[in-house]
């Protein structure tokens, strides 16, 4: 994916919600950017199930075409499919700007009602509002990972 061209980049948060029929109402901003660069298809997932990872189907297909490359037989990349193919399944963006959340993965994320969707540069993450603040406190920003940002000009 291209960064700074013509593929627009998913940052910020946003507060959204999460109907009783589990769909997602994807915020406008964010939604905005999906529809025009990378069409309605969708992969919705998780790595750990503590939150929710949307991926617009084009970035997930060239995450997938990079996995390819990585022997079948490392177990990190087995370890990697396990999980975003448990939680993982294929969804759309309805008309409205809504996707399904399926209950695996809602469940397993805690994720009802009033969440947090946050930009990831490439796709966007879902969580449950409590959770993701105890994330950000038990797992603050240190000085090495501001050095281990700095390697790659940051």
């Amino acid at each position: 994916m291209e960064l700074g061209g013509s593929v627009g980049v998913l940052r910020g948060n946003s507060p959204a919600k999460i109907d009783d029929k589990g769909r997602l109402k994807v915020p406008n901003a964010f939604r905005a950017v999906i529809e025009k660069d990378h069409g309605t298809k969708l992969f919705v997932t998780s790595l750990s199930g503590l939150s929710v990872r949307i991926y617009p189907m084009p970035v997930w297909l060239d995450l997938e075409r990079r996995l390819h490359q990585v022997p079948s037989t490392n177990p990190s990349r087995q370890r990697y499919l396990d999980r975003v193919n448990f939680y993982g399944q294929e969804g759309e963006l309805d008309t409205q700007g809504r996707v399904v959340i399926h209950a695996r993965v809602r469940d397993s994320a805690q994720i009802t009602g009033e969440v947090d969707v946050l930009g990831q540069v490439s796709f966007l993450e879902v969580w449950n509002h409590e959770r993701l603040v105890a994330k950000l406190l038990s797992e603050p920003f240190t000085d090495d990972d501001a050095r281990a940002l700095s390697d790659f000009g940051i």
